[in-house]
């Protein structure tokens, strides 16, 4: 985002002599230097024997892990879309390089490396970042897991003085052997190491800030150097730039080398995305571009490949040490890659003296902290638990690419299983005389044919059924099972009442392509929705399943209880439970009696929130002429002490139409001289209306009828009504109570704000009213 320079207003005016900018400014890098230097040392100390453990696991050189981890930082780093992640050789890896190794030998596996870069860099060029993250947590952990345990069990062999066998059971087959023939000085090296990385975290704050792995390698290889020094160390000939290699073709097997290819290029991509994703949770900097990240990544395994070194992934262990240390950009993850580069050409003699035994007390560390409690009971309590112990088991027992599509298999049939499987149940009555009740509920499609077949034919024939239909998703298979047992059952003498619920419309089921839709968060739509002729049983019908029903003429009502008592009851219990003894409501909400005008439904409220007030047009009396209404505000302001009043109008109101035509010398006379004295209270607004109110105004520039006008304009009288009224006037001249003006237009179903100055839309995306054919405004047109 363009930012504007000291001094310089945003038109481009210099306001005052403009400050001089810093040089350090012109170089962006050296304004994060002070922070990223310091960050990309302590990176820099926990890369460095993480990378020569990972080379020494994975069978490789060992300076393949170094030359790795400096390609990862530099190359990595620079053309990444992680800033703060770092990348290098990852254990996640290393049992499939292992692997490679021994089939195909070291020159090929470059190959390879450079081979899935290149896939890699395609990937992120073809914008399939986010795609490759549609991949199942559970498995990436219990494929994690299952490299841990891999490591474990390899390592263990290797700390005991042993050498590793090619399989997991032939690691835990030599096990026994291994430590019945231990090398003792071996052992401890390994274990000292073991040691010091578990109880790194209770040493002094100040010991702390040097990194655990480094600490612990440190003082493995001192203490071999003073008290073992026949163990067996890491050997290698020459400095990094020595062990720079051009890899080789492989000499056939090409259908191996290419899907080794494949997976090298898919775990590294997965690992890598994720590991950043995980990095923008622990800071508050620039969010990852997925696509770039896969273009830096392939970038790095490219160069990597070309130079002997190991794949390349985002490292986690290594980018959470970045952003802890405090980096504030991609230097620090360059910085790190510099100063491995610098030490492995300087130094690499030092290297020579770490036995074996402490890398592989390193590398038992880290595996075992693949395996992460935490995830175990996380797929436990989410179900999973039978994805990730079979993807473990195929990894450690299969290998990693078989385990994961194993893995990712099961998943997504988990996935199919619960997301198809409609919950189908049959209720019967309580009562003899009450119907029975089928529920239906959830993606409604063929997969769900069998139980809906069961369910339905164990329902006794000749009886009454109401099917509640609650779908999100139907198909026309569901539908033509649903309708062949309908007629079924209706020829059998019993009758069938479909309620409708959910999302989709079952009638679409039969002349279009199912398809999900919207939730409609609507509770209680009006009975004429779901009480249509086609579904509602006849008179003689209700009767047999209501007492008395055919000799009232409440059956609708009556149904709709019902319908209560059966999907609602139970949800307002909890609801109104406190409610039992005294009610607290905040608003008095004075409405018309006019049955299109529900207050809790245009106020998203529920039981005890509202006192209502209702009565014909929405007035209030300002002189005690009316003991009703007089009764409801004294009560709402002293007994109960409301916080606030609502005066609610609505179009086309039949009361507003009746005091039109009176004025205009039609009359009423067919409602009776009553309601002629009633409509005094709504009559001054009709004077206001002709003097050319300022609500009059507004409402008519915004294209409402006249009708509406004056429904307007009496929300406005009856307001300043309350200001004389002697109870709650001087409320309202306290500030004890508020009052509030709106106006429900049904055509629209929105709610317009009414002030004694004009109107206003409370919906934003609303331009004018209704005369305007409800023009919206639409957000980005």
């Amino acid at each position: 985002m363009e930012t504007t320079p000291p001094g310089t207003a945003p038109s481009g005016k210099t306001q005052g002599t403009p400050r001089k900018r810093p040089a350090l400014g012109r170089v962006p890098f050296l304004r994060t230097l002070s922070a990223d230097l310091p960050a990309s040392l302590v990176v820099f100390l926990v890369a460095l024997p993480l990378s020569l453990g990972i080379a020494a696991a994975s069978g490789a050189p060992v300076m393949a892990g170094l030359i790795a981890a400096a390609v990862g930082g530099i190359v990595a780093g620079c053309l990444g879309g992680a800033p703060l992640q770092v990348s290098g050789p990852a254990a996640g890896l290393t049992v499939v390089v292992a692997g490679l190794v021994e089939e195909f030998g070291w020159p090929v596996t470059c190959a390879i490396t450079a081979a899935a870069g290149v896939v890699q860099l395609l990937l992120g060029i073809s914008k399939v970042g986010r795609a490759a993250l549609a991949v199942s947590p559970v498995v990436v952990k219990a494929m994690l897991a299952g490299i841990g345990v891999t490591i474990v069990l390899q390592q263990t062999q290797v700390l005991l003085g042993s050498k590793p066998a090619e399989s997991v059971l032939a690691n835990v087959a030599a096990l026994p052997a291994a430590i019945t023939n231990v090398e003792l000085h071996s052992a401890l090296l390994g274990l000292t190491v073991v040691g010091i990385l578990l109880g790194w975290k209770y040493v002094p704050r100040a010991v702390r800030r040097i990194p655990g792995p480094l600490a612990a390698v440190v003082a493995g290889t001192a203490l071999s150097v003073a008290m073992a020094p026949g163990v067996e160390r890491i050997t290698f000939n020459g400095s990094i730039f020595d062990a720079v290699a051009l890899p080789n073709l492989p000499d056939g097997n090409w259908r191996g080398a290419a899907l080794a290819v494949v997976s090298v290029a898919m775990i590294a991509s997965i690992e890598s995305l994720l590991s950043a994703v995980a990095v923008d949770k622990m800071q508050n900097g620039p969010r990852t571009n997925l696509n770039r990240e896969l273009v830096g990544q392939g970038s790095a395994n490219m160069v990597s490949g070309m130079l002997g070194g190991l794949p390349v992934t985002g490292v986690i262990v290594r980018s959470a040490t970045n952003v802890e240390a405090g980096a504030a950009s991609r230097t620090s993850a360059v910085l790190h890659g510099v100063w491995v580069l610098v030490f492995s050409a300087l130094f690499a003699g030092l290297i020579q003296l770490i036995p074996l035994s402490v890398l592989a007390g390193l590398l038992v560390v880290i595996g075992a902290r693949l395996i992460r409690v935490a995830d175990i009971k996380t797929s436990r309590r989410t179900g999973d638990l039978l994805v990730y112990v079979v993807t473990l088991g195929c990894v450690v027992f299969l290998n990693l690419l078989e385990g994961v599509i194993i893995g990712l298999a099961l998943a997504s049939a988990c996935v199919l299983w619960r997301v198809l499987r409609a919950p189908i149940h049959i209720h019967p009555p309580a009562v003899p005389s009450a119907p029975w009740r089928v529920t239906i509920a959830g993606s409604c499609s063929f997969f769900a044919l069998p139980r809906l077949n069961r369910v339905l034919h164990s329902v006794p024939e000749g009886r009454n059924v109401v099917v509640e239909l609650n779908a999100d998703y139907l198909d026309h298979a569901f539908h033509e099972a649903l309708l062949a047992w309908q007629k079924q059952h209706t020829s059998s003498g019993g009758t069938v009442l479909l309620e409708e619920h959910g999302t989709t419309v079952f009638k679409d089921a039969a002349h279009r392509s199912p398809q999900r839709q919207e939730s409609r968060e609507f509770p209680l739509p009006p009975r004429t929705t779901w009480q249509s002729a086609q579904t509602v049983p006849s008179a003689d019908a209700a009767s047999e399943e209501y007492d008395d029903v055919e000799r009232l003429p409440l059956r609708s009502i009556l149904l709709g209880i019902d319908k209560y008592h059966r999907r609602y009851a139970d949800r307002v219990r909890p609801l109104v439970q406190g409610l039992a003894d005294e009610q607290n409501p905040d608003t008095l909400f004075v409405a018309c009696v006019d049955s299109r005008v529900n207050p809790n439904l245009i106020t998203s409220s529920g039981p005890g929130d509202l006192l209502t007030l209702r009565n014909v047009g929405n007035v209030v009396s300002a002189d005690g002429q009316d003991a009703s209404i007089d009764s409801a505000l004294q009560f709402a302001v002293t007994a109960l002490a409301i916080d606030s009043i609502v005066i609610c109008g609505h179009s086309s109101c039949g009361a507003m139409k009746a005091v039109i035509s009176d004025a205009e010398g039609a009359g009423n006379k067919n409602l009776g001289a009553g309601f002629d004295a009633w409509l005094d209270h709504a009559r001054p607004s009709f004077r206001e209306l002709v003097d050319g109110h300022p609500v009059a105004l507004a409402a008519e520039a915004s294209g409402y009828s006249r009708v509406d006008q004056l429904g307007m304009v009496n929300v406005a009288v009856q307001l300043r009504k309350l200001e004389e009224h002697p109870v709650v006037g001087p409320a309202l001249a306290a500030g004890r109570v508020q009052a509030t003006g709106l106006f429900f237009d049904i055509s629209t179903a929105r709610v317009v704000l009414v002030t004694p100055e004009g109107i206003e839309h409370l919906d934003p995306s609303v331009v004018r009213g209704p005369g305007a054919a409800g023009r919206t405004n639409v957000m980005g047109a």
